[in-house]
């Protein structure tokens, strides 16, 4: 065997080196790809296993609706959180605060809507509902 067919047959096993290289390369875009998908799909605030720890700044409107309503311990009308607040009852002030509210209650983020305009804390809610139910039944067997 010659020199020229020595080095052809380097050259062929380097371009089949270089060929299942860029394969592998190419399929490991795609699982990038794929997972980036998947991650679009998911919410921003998405974390602990599906349960989200929405904060609200410390001074916002939410955060004061928050601490009112707490206050009350029920939930509030939307004039009535208004009021709380100090706010103006007005038709502007209640869209936005009601708008603001409801997207949290949508998403199932901190607060509830149990009537129209009227705006609950999720806490309060999982609290009442074990208060009616009871005990657990395990409850004193540790």
């Amino acid at each position: 065997m010659g020199i020229r067919e020595e080095l052809q047959k380097r050259i062929d096993r380097k371009q089949q080196e270089i060929t299942e290289l860029e394969l592998k390369a190419r399929e490991a875009r795609s699982y990038i790809q794929a997972l980036q998908d998947s991650l679009k799909l998911l919410p921003k605030d998405y974390s602990n296993g599906g349960r989200t720890e929405t904060v609200l700044r410390p001074g916002s409107h939410l955060y004061q609706a928050r601490e009112a309503i707490r206050k009350a311990g029920h939930p509030l009308h939307v004039n009535d959180i208004l009021k709380a607040l100090g706010k103006p009852i007005e038709k502007r002030s209640r869209m936005s605060l009601a708008g603001s509210l409801s997207g949290y209650a949508r998403k199932g983020g901190i607060f509830s809507r149990p009537a129209p305009n009227t705006f609950g804390l999720l806490e309060m809610e999982s609290a009442s509902r074990a208060d009616e139910n009871g005990p657990p039944d395990d409850f004193g067997m540790r």
